[in-house]
């Protein structure tokens, strides 16, 4: 949205009339209201929603307006979060060696896909630093072998807080973050995983993949939890598997899945499309 405006959030438990009052609201006080996506999980009695507001003609002032929702929200026994548009999210990306997803990410980024303002690269080796150099991104290197695993993770915390960085991606870098750590960022740690999750766990998941003969390969791109692997999955991408499809083809077509995958992954969370329930996402895809 380019003119001034708003995104509401918004979960609660389902009742009669929601939809309404929320609108109600909306009209009020003259925001005009361009999107309004639901969603009602009837098994678990839950309501989720997501709209964008135009304020350029409120009849209050904005912070009056987000102010004035909690009588509103706390009626509906609702949790909701506002964000003021536009805005770039300050944005961290952790690699490793493999290059394609970061590439992916400054690229969709130039183009002005993704709201985002990339405030360093992180890396545990030096392979990507001359790509951060050409996009004019600060590259920090983080030694993590041996036993200066800890010590890096904490530099790496040190350097996202002096960045305030707000979302952390991370662009196959392999390696393993601490609890504390995914819990100081919970719900702010995006992971792109080479494959449908869980699976092929292990090294050389490409080679295991044309060993099984599978038929489809894929990508996942979840929220990171203490919990390996096993956070809420934001996008999923897949691509057909052929039978001369060799190790080297896999890799090129996993390849094309993680990145997808995780372009739309973060597209959808800095746009604020996802509302994470428990241990699933629910994604308001655009």
């Amino acid at each position: 949205m380019a003119r001034p405006g708003l995104i509401l959030k918004l979960s609660c438990p389902d009742q009669y009339g929601i939809v309404s009052k929320i609108s109600g609201y909306v009209a009020s006080y003259s925001g005009n209201l361009v999107e309004f996506a639901q969603f009602t999980d009837k098994l678990a009695g839950r309501f989720f929603a997501r709209l964008e507001i135009e304020t350029g003609g409120l009849s209050v002032e904005v912070e009056d307006f987000i102010e004035g929702f909690g009588t509103l929200g706390r009626a509906l026994q609702a949790q909701w979060h506002f964000r003021r548009l536009p805005y770039k999210m300050r944005t961290a990306v952790l690699v490793t060696k493999t290059d394609h997803c970061l590439q992916e990410i400054l690229w969709r980024t130039e183009l002005g896909e993704m709201p985002i303002e990339i405030t360093s690269i992180i890396g545990n080796r030096e392979t990507c630093k001359p790509i951060a150099a050409h996009a004019n991104i600060p590259f920090h290197q983080i030694d993590m072998d041996g036993d200066k695993k800890a010590d890096g993770f904490s530099q790496i915390q040190n350097i996202l807080k002096a960045e305030d960085v707000e979302l952390i991606v991370l662009a196959r870098f392999m390696q393993i973050l601490p609890d504390d750590f995914c819990g100081a960022y919970e719900g702010r740690i995006i992971n792109i995983h080479h494959s449908f999750l869980p699976a092929f766990i292990g090294a050389n998941p490409y080679r295991q993949a044309y060993e099984r003969g599978v038929k489809l390969i894929g990508a996942t791109c979840h929220y990171v939890t203490a919990n390996l692997d096993a956070g809420p999955i934001i996008e999923q991408e897949v691509d057909r598997v052929q039978h001369f499809h060799a190790p080297n083809d896999l890799a090129r077509l996993g390849r094309d899945c993680e990145r997808a995958a995780l372009a739309r992954g973060i597209r959808y969370h800095v746009n604020d499309r996802t509302i994470i329930d428990g241990n699933r996402a629910i994604v308001f895809p655009d």
